[in-house]
């Protein structure tokens, strides 16, 4: 095989070294003639953290508070490191949002500990998606019962921040192997968005990937199509997602995805093992897997800017 060579997944080689090599620097996403483009920028490209008019939030991920294997001995620390990075970015963030799998066992204890350390973060507010570890047992009532305050049905809901139009969606549920949104959700999305008009920055998180990422280890979401469809009118859209643990970027049309990586352990890269199960680094080489996510957007501006950081 050629490094171009498609996988039965749709990506090249090239693609995923380039993709995983993304850590650190920014992919501003602009719009041009409707389209979405991902390009990697130059140092301070992104937009500009000292308007006061931009909107600023931050993702984290894949938390795992719980997880006590050889991959991260110490999640609790990594995750305190990522709260601190956050509260010294030297600007408030106007919301963070955590994508998913915030505990490893979804034990009530697990929820208190991450809901207490997520109280210190310093930003407007803290919001979430419950990961396939947040509903182990339960269909995710201790999650809802944690974060599930104004959201609808299993937890889903929509909010709005300068002018950008947020949609968090919960596809651990249900699941046989891929995520799975189902029919309610679906109809929760049409009728959410039927209201905007198309130049409406669209924003959607979720814990599993929108996209056929690596269907062979459930990273994709069944019938994404359908909830996709209906977004496909507005000129920008980014999904973002964690669950996988590394960072990918894929543009279809109007729509980019961003994968998100974690604060606890790395995950390998597609089809290069058997499962996805944890990966234990050599000595000192956690961190340079593990890290956190600006996104700004300037009301009027062209699109989003991402930023992909290492844990300091």
């Amino acid at each position: 095989m050629t490094e171009d060579d498609h996988s039965p997944e749709g990506m090249t080689r090239r693609q995923l070294l380039r993709h995983t090599a993304w850590f650190g620097a920014a992919v501003v996403l602009t719009v041009s003639g409707g389209e979405v483009i991902s390009r990697i920028a130059a140092p301070g490209d992104a937009a500009a953290v000292d308007d006061p008019n931009a909107l600023r939030f931050i993702q984290v991920s894949d938390s795992h508070l719980g997880f006590t294997g050889s991959a991260n001995t110490a999640v609790e620390s990594s995750f305190s490191a990522a709260i601190a990075q956050i509260n010294a970015l030297g600007y408030r963030p106007d919301f963070v949002m955590h994508t998913g799998d915030l505990t490893h066992l979804s034990t009530a204890a697990q929820f208190d500990q991450v809901k207490q350390m997520m109280s210190t973060l310093d930003t407007g507010h803290v919001s979430t998606v419950p990961g396939e570890h947040d509903s182990i047992d339960d269909a995710g009532q201790k999650y809802r019962k944690a974060f599930g305050a104004g959201t609808a049905g299993d937890g889903w809901y929509s909010f709005d921040v300068k002018g950008v139009h947020f949609i968090a969606l919960v596809n651990t549920l249900s699941l046989e192997k891929l995520g799975h949104l189902g029919p309610d959700q679906l109809e929760f999305v049409r009728k959410d968005v039927a209201k905007l008009g198309s130049d409406t920055p669209i924003v959607v998180f979720s814990h599993i990937p929108l996209f056929a990422m690596y269907p062979t280890w459930g990273w994709g979401t069944d019938d994404a199509t359908q909830a996709l469809s209906y977004l496909r009118r507005f000129s920008s859209v980014t999904c973002l997602n964690g669950h996988v643990h590394q960072l990918f970027t894929k543009t279809e049309g109007n729509i980019t995805f961003h994968s998100a990586t974690t604060t606890a352990y790395p995950l390998p890269q597609p089809g290069t093992r058997p499962a996805p199960t944890p990966v234990t680094l050599p000595a000192g080489k956690l961190k340079d897997a593990l890290g956190i996510r600006e996104v700004s957007y300037r009301p009027g501006g062209p699109g989003l800017a991402v930023k992909d950081v290492k844990l300091a």
